[in-house]
């Protein structure tokens, strides 16, 4: 498996945290005063940004990409629904190290 598939999963993941920890745990934290929902929610979050970072140096090397591209997706990784976006952008991305055989 390439770095860049494992990328797209940990971007998607990540993403989903995010909308999550927005629209779900705040709400409860603020409306319905259960704190605790949004610390564990925020630790995963969290977890999954720091995999975001890694896997995303990890394909930006195997990928060859350059500093502004890898920039603008670590950059993604700050607004709630771009990891989304950056997921389909890569989608169609082939891995670097790939076979040509179909």
């Amino acid at each position: 498996m390439s770095s860049l598939s494992i990328f797209r999963k940990v971007a998607v993941a990540e993403g989903i945290s995010y909308l999550f920890l927005l629209l779900i745990a705040m709400p409860i934290k603020y409306l319905l005063h259960y704190k605790e929902v949004v610390k564990y929610t925020g630790w995963l979050h969290g977890i999954l940004f720091i995999a975001y970072i890694a896997c995303l140096v990890m394909a930006w090397q195997e990928q060859k990409w350059k500093f502004g591209k890898a920039i603008l997706i670590f950059l993604a990784s700050l607004l709630p629904f771009a990891p989304f976006v950056v997921d389909r952008k890569l989608k169609d991305e082939r891995p670097e190290n790939a076979n040509n055989t179909p």
